[in-house]
């Protein structure tokens, strides 16, 4: 049997990651970034968890996906129920977790198949 690797998850996968940065595909970003199935937006988000705000979420709710992961960066913390509010809306699942394990996740998600948007603070 031949196996074959499937390039457009390679081009996407997240690589690496550590303090300060998060590698995608072979290419080390340095700030907070959206990764998707249409490839990955360096200029989405805060650089800081707390700069999150409604016109984040909402951006991430007009993204067509199975799943939304938010990795809040070294830790896990949640946003307000309020900001959620638009995902939820959307019928979308949403999983917060700290950004290693949302790179980690979101690798396992889309090598299953799944259409994910990773929302990622880099700290």
């Amino acid at each position: 049997m031949k196996l074959q690797s499937n390039v457009r998850f390679a081009a996407r996968a997240i690589t690496a990651h550590g303090p300060g940065y998060v590698a995608i595909g072979g290419t080390r970003l340095t700030r907070t970034c959206l990764l998707g199935p249409d490839g990955i937006d360096a200029a989405w988000g805060p650089d800081a968890f707390e700069g999150l705000d409604a016109g984040h979420f909402a951006a991430l709710a007009a993204l067509p996906c199975d799943v939304t992961l938010l990795g809040t960066g070294a830790r896990q913390r949640f946003p307000a129920p309020a900001l959620l509010r638009p995902l939820i809306e959307a019928g979308r699942g949403v999983e917060v977790m700290d950004t290693p394990a949302a790179c980690r996740t979101y690798n396992v998600l889309v090598a299953e198949g799944r259409t994910v948007v990773a929302a990622l603070i880099v700290e």
